[in-house]
């Protein structure tokens, strides 16, 4: 994501980008965000309620890049005070989870909300989308091959990434869009 994230051209000023999690609720957005900024996992289930919020620093070449990430409720109950949250978005982190396949048939969906939130003059061309096929870690329980969620992703011109939140893999590449 990183890499193609806007310049700016105040030199030495640290740049903040914002970036959004969306899908369904249990997917695993907060314990990827939390792996990410935190460096660790929860493994107990606690709902987001309502928005939640991490932020961490990257360097890209000789600029510092503030990162603020915020991890929407993927309740319906939560749709309100989402909704707040979409305009002046960089980037977007779609999660599902590849155990369960209608996280994945709900992100046409969640695609749906942000752009009738943004509204008719609302702008999704600019922004950066990585689709994160989360909780890789669990190769038995999986109904949603890589090549159906990569191919999804493609032919939206998404980046894809399988992660775990649990071991950590992928999540560093996921944000460094590597």
């Amino acid at each position: 994501m990183e890499a193609n994230m806007p310049k700016r051209k105040e030199p030495g000023k640290s740049l903040r980008i914002k970036v959004i999690s969306m899908g369904n609720a249990e997917v695993g957005k907060s314990c990827i965000i939390k792996r990410y900024c935190e460096k660790r996992f929860v493994s107990k289930y606690l709902a987001t309620i309502g928005i939640d919020y991490g932020v961490t620093k990257v360097q890209v070449r000789d600029r510092e890049i503030k990162v603020n990430i915020f991890d929407m409720a993927g309740h319906p109950f939560f749709y309100e005070v989402r909704n707040e949250f979409y305009k002046d978005t960089q980037g977007v982190i779609l999660v599902y989870d590849v155990g369960q396949k209608d996280t994945f048939d709900a992100l046409d969906a969640w695609l749906a909300e942000m752009k009738q939130e943004l509204g008719p003059h609302g702008n999704m061309e600019n922004i950066v989308f990585v689709v994160c096929a989360n909780k890789i870690d669990c190769p038995k329980h999986r109904s949603v091959d890589e090549s159906e969620g990569r191919l999804w992703a493609e032919s939206k011109g998404f980046l894809y990434f399988e992660t775990s939140a649990q071991t950590g893999e992928g999540i560093n590449e996921m944000f460094q869009g590597r």
